[in-house]
């Protein structure tokens, strides 16, 4: 009947107000005819009840007909999107209504949306790139599964040192893991790590750890056994520039040890020494690895364990070149920090995700899946009970730096800041070698002299020479 109403209503002239049609039915007539007897409902106003499941659809925001909205005012139009919008009462309450069934509806529109996707950026120095690209890639997946958040890396590496000072210089990296711990220092220093970045993580911010190797070449023909056989004048030695590299500045504590009980002098003159036979110095351990293996320059090479282990299982078993860890050596202690100013700069959409990911992203390095991850590579877990089981040789005598030579702090002024022992060895090692090369032409000069007087060579060809 309501029905029936509603459709006689779409049609109604439009000379006809709506006061007229609603005194047409309360007078019992049907809407546009002329009868004067009242209709069957048992009400006047029964005609215009709707069903109740009409009713019902209106009250959960289904699709109201236009003539519900015109009958029920603005109420019809608040049960438009979300739960409680249909109304009457000249449409007041229904809208109030409806609004508030529209907030709903966003909120749940909000809580089905995905959460934002999180990009860690990951510094790092050049010999972690496999144990990181295997660990970033295992933690994003399970990250995800057990916590819905979506998250994604981008891995930079390089030198230690150089990439520490590009993190200052303004690369958004997230998350440093680094050589040694002077370089997250450096960006502490800068204002961008906390100070108590090394509280905030377990084992004191060391996730994995390695020695100083002496890599010879097949067969050792130079017989080189341990630190002493590197000053021996017939020994080439590779190592990378201590500027660039954090293995040359661990190459360097560890041959500042070995004679350290005899007093600084004797372990500095005995480091210089050393670096007077290296006649070229890589930007970082894997490219001193390539000067070594590749281009077969000098006769003993010095990096990190882990580096040696990882470029012999890149090379066939006739390739792969031995090596010594001398039992005198320092304990190579790599560290990881959060870059707090870096997170701290992302949106507010993403900052607190961000900052979750990475925390979780640290503490998952010292898990058991990460450690085998490092031990895979060469690297020597912190896990005591994969230490046990490792194969790498045993080296009995290992020191800290913190044991021996007191804070890093103090460690960074001796040693590497301006001025320092490192720039007055190289220094010395640098008039050493121009010393040389300049009594080296001297004596071709003079043998030249002595061949021309001779008459070996001509006296042109010896002018020529006594020009250069």
């Amino acid at each position: 009947m309501w029905l029936q109403t509603a459709l006689t209503l779409q049609h109604w002239p439009a000379k006809h107000s709506r006061r007229r049609f609603f005194t047409s039915c309360q007078a019992g007539q049907a809407p546009g005819s002329r009868g004067s007897g009242p209709t069957s409902a048992s009400s006047p106003l029964d005609a215009l009840k709707p069903p109740l499941a009409i009713l019902g659809a209106i009250a959960v925001g289904a699709a109201v007909p236009t003539l519900a909205r015109q009958i029920f005012g603005r109420g019809g139009r608040g049960g438009g999107s979300g739960v409680g919008g249909g109304g009457g009462n000249g449409g007041v309450d229904g809208g109030r209504s409806g609004q508030a069934g529209q907030a709903a509806g966003r909120e749940d529109e909000k809580k089905k949306k995905p959460p934002p996707l999180v990009t860690l950026t990951l510094v790092s120095f050049s010999t972690t790139r496999k144990a990181y690209e295997r660990i970033t890639a295992r933690f994003a997946r399970e990250y995800q599964a057990a916590t819905g958040q979506p998250v994604r890396f981008r891995l930079s590496f390089g030198g230690s040192g150089t990439q520490a000072r590009a993190v200052v210089d303004g690369l958004p990296g997230d998350i440093v893991a680094l050589a040694l711990p002077l370089d997250i220092m450096k960006i502490a220093e800068a204002g961008l790590i906390n100070a108590d970045w090394q509280k905030r993580v377990p084992n004191n911010a060391v996730v994995a750890e390695s020695v100083v190797a002496i890599v010879t070449r097949h067969g050792n023909p130079k017989n080189i056994r341990g630190w002493d056989d590197l000053i021996r004048p017939d020994v080439e030695v590779i190592t990378a520039n201590p500027k660039t590299a954090g293995v040359a500045r661990w190459n360097f504590l560890a041959l500042w040890g070995h004679r350290m009980g005899k007093g600084d002098a004797a372990a500095e003159d005995f480091v210089t020494k050393v670096f007077e036979r290296v006649p070229v110095q890589p930007r970082d351990a894997r490219e001193a690895s390539d000067v070594f293996y590749k281009q077969g320059n000098g006769d003993a090479l010095l990096n990190y364990e882990n580096e040696v282990f990882f470029t012999n299982q890149a090379y066939s078993a006739q390739d792969a070149l031995p090596y010594v860890a001398p039992q005198h050596n320092v304990r190579v202690q790599t560290p990881v920090a959060i870059v707090d100013k870096n997170v701290d700069q992302r949106s507010v959409r993403t900052r607190a995700a961000t900052r979750a990911a990475a925390e979780a992203f640290v503490d998952y390095l010292f898990t058991p899946e990460a450690q085998a991850d490092f031990v895979a590579v060469g690297f020597r877990s912190i896990d005591k009970k994969m230490a046990k089981r490792s194969k790498l040789p045993k080296v009995g005598k290992a020191w800290t730096v913190e044991g021996k030579l007191g804070s890093w702090g103090a460690t960074q002024d001796k040693f590497f800041a301006g001025q320092g022992v490192l720039d007055r060895i190289q220094r010395r090692v640098g008039e050493t070698k121009a010393a040389l090369r300049l009594a080296a032409k001297a004596q071709r000069r003079w043998c030249r002299r002595t061949q021309a007087a001779m008459g070996i060579i001509p006296d042109l060809l010896h002018a020529r020479e006594w020009r250069l």
